[in-house]
Order: C-alpha cells, then sequence, then structure tokens
C-alpha cells in the first residue's frame, strides 16, 4: 500500500482519494467529534493502517478505553512509523502525531496514558485509520 507517490500528491488528488471527513482530518488537521469515530469502542484484533497511505501504525495489542472519545493507544507499532511535532494551535501547547509516510495528520499524544504501559496516550482520529483484522503481530 505504501507507495512514493504519497508524499507527491496532488491537493486534487488527495480530495479524490479520501473521503470528505478523511481530508480535513488528515490534510487539514482537523478532528472529528468526540465519541462518532468508528474505531472508538473497536476493540477486534489487528492492525490499525493510515487511511491515506495503507501505512501501519498501531496494533490493537496496544489500544485501551481511555474514555476519551477517540481511539487511544499506548504507543505506535513502529516508532518511525509516526512522527511528532509540536503543535501550539487553540492555545494550547500539545504535540502532534502524523504519519511518517504520508504526512497525514492522525491525532495527538499526551503523557497521561496508563504508567504500567510508559504513560503514553496516543489520541488519534478514526478517520486517520482503517482496519486490518486479525494482523495484529505477523
Amino acid at each position: 500500500m505504501n507507495s512514493p507517490e504519497n508524499k507527491t500528491m496532488t491537493d486534487a488528488q488527495w480530495r479524490e482519494k479520501l473521503t470528505p471527513e478523511q481530508y480535513h482530518v488528515l490534510r487539514e488537521a482537523g478532528t472529528e467529534r468526540a465519541y462518532t469515530g468508528q474505531y472508538d469502542k473497536h476493540y477486534d484484533e489487528g492492525e490499525y493502517v493510515c487511511a491515506g497511505c495503507g501505512t501501519v501504525l498501531f496494533e490493537s495489542d496496544d489500544k485501551y478505553n481511555s474514555g476519551c472519545g477517540w481511539p487511544a493507544f499506548t504507543q505506535p507499532a513502529d516508532e518511525q512509523k509516526v512522527e511528532e511535532r509540536r503543535d501550539n494551535s487553540l492555545g494550547m501547547s500539545r504535540t502532534e502525531v502524523l504519519c511518517a509516510e504520508c504526512g497525514g495528520h492522525l491525532g495527538h499524544v499526551f503523557p497521561d496514558g496508563p504508567p504500567e504501559a510508559g504513560g503514553l496516550r496516543y489520541c488519534i482520529n478514526s478517520a486517520a485509520l482503517d482496519f486490518d483484522a486479525g494482523k495484529s503481530g505477523d
């Protein structure tokens, strides 16, 4: 699924490939409304992949119910598949999480996750993700 053109797709190509909500989240750093995403209460076994390019981002084994209204993970499947950068928008200082392959906005990471799992909460928009069932741990 990953391919070099993901970094060089035009805005028109992204709009054609993604749903309007996916485009808003991935390409405009938008946020879906809390408790509305299809993966918030989703706990099947598998891999969560970038809806923009198919890169494996998170594993179901690292997903937990944080109660925040968005899918929450304790860590990425591979640290090199996500990028983090400071986000000072909306009068807050947060750490934005992006797909390293296509640059799509995924959500934010916060230091209030389960202490026994490293203390991080990757709060990710469902619209930024697709799900591959049964692939976790392959």
